[in-house]
């Protein structure tokens, strides 16, 4: 009878509980969300999170903040929404880069990809363009991947690039041609994209895999695209190249901006926030928005979490090939 009564009693309290989290979930959000990016204003993670931010504002009713954490590759801000309340109140904004990369570079990350955190969806999908600046007296000649790799063969270690980290995708990019070129050249990490950007304008260094933050000043001139990273040219770069249209069959490098929550976070928040986002994602004036950024994605949470694990098995081939060791 004892017995009895104290499992009545667990099964009571646990349909409390869950009655509880339930109505939590339905009023949410209930107060102020942050958007946790990891990266710099300016930068095409911020920029995402600001569109998509404006617009879960007005569809859910409440302020979602940016809070910008930029550092050590996204990790300052992966670490700072790994620990945080799972209440679906702070969310993590990322690039591929800190999700399914720094785990294969770091020895002490802080933070698991898999288990620290519940995946939302993609929300878009974002060639590189490797990118000169025409100026730069460095790059006389250079107008093609050919020409570009014909200098750096000229000249081992005296070609450099830039990128946006230590093990940043940009950096992988420019590990990868350097590797399939068979040449030497000068890796050179930056705090962002942004800075990196601003190197190849003051010429400290000679090439980068830009961002499409870049097109505006490649259409203007004042830098110069040779060809695109992805599998497939960039529509707004039309006559640009990929690069392995170029000569290096097989690249393909990319990366999406997506989001996350603390692992624990009520599955009906993560419903909430998957919906709305993707129904953001569909508004005519954010998408076009969005379209300026990359192609916009979205995935169910279960897909994302496939997506995550597939591409950490993906470059840690990439990574070996091309012979990448930071640690800590």
């Amino acid at each position: 009878m004892k017995l009895t009564r104290s499992v009545q009693a667990l099964g009571v309290a646990i349909g409390m509980f869950c009655m509880a989290a339930t109505a939590h979930a339905s009023s949410y959000p209930d107060k102020p969300v942050r958007l946790v990016v990891g990266f710099s204003p300016g930068s095409t993670i911020d920029t995402v999170a600001r569109i998509i931010g404006d617009g879960l504002s007005k569809r859910l009713n409440q302020p979602f903040v940016i809070d910008n954490r930029a550092g050590a590759n996204g990790m300052i801000a992966a670490r700072a929404v790994a620990s945080a309340q799972p209440d679906g109140h702070t969310l993590l904004v990322s690039n591929s880069s800190s999700i399914t990369v720094n785990p294969l570079l770091y020895d002490d990350l802080g933070y698991d990809p898999l288990t620290d955190y519940e995946p939302i969806t993609t929300v878009v999908s974002v060639p590189f363009v490797l990118t000169i600046n025409p100026d730069n007296p460095r790059m006389k000649g250079v107008n093609s991947v050919h020409d570009l790799v014909k200098l750096a063969r000229e000249k081992p270690e005296e070609v450099s690039y830039g990128s946006a980290g230590n093990g940043n995708l940009m950096h992988l990019a420019g590990a990868q041609l350097a590797a399939m070129s068979d040449t030497e050249m000068l890796h050179v990490p930056y705090k962002g994209a942004a800075p990196m950007q601003a190197a190849l304008l003051s010429k400290e260094i000679d090439f980068g895999f830009d961002t499409l933050a870049g097109v505006p000043l490649m259409k203007s001139g004042k830098l110069k695209p040779l060809a695109i990273s992805a599998s497939e040219p960039w529509r707004d770069l039309p006559g640009v190249p990929t690069v392995a249209a170029a000569g290096f069959d097989g690249f393909d490098v990319s990366f999406w901006v997506g989001t996350f929550v603390p692992k624990g976070t009520p599955p009906e928040i993560v419903a909430t926030l998957n919906e709305a986002i993707a129904a953001v994602s569909q508004d005519p004036e954010i998408q076009q928005r969005l379209m300026l950024q990359g192609n916009v994605l979205n995935m169910s949470p279960a897909e994302f979490r496939q997506k995550i694990e597939h591409e950490l098995k993906q470059n840690e081939d990439l990574i070996k090939k091309a012979n990448i060791k930071i640690g800590n």
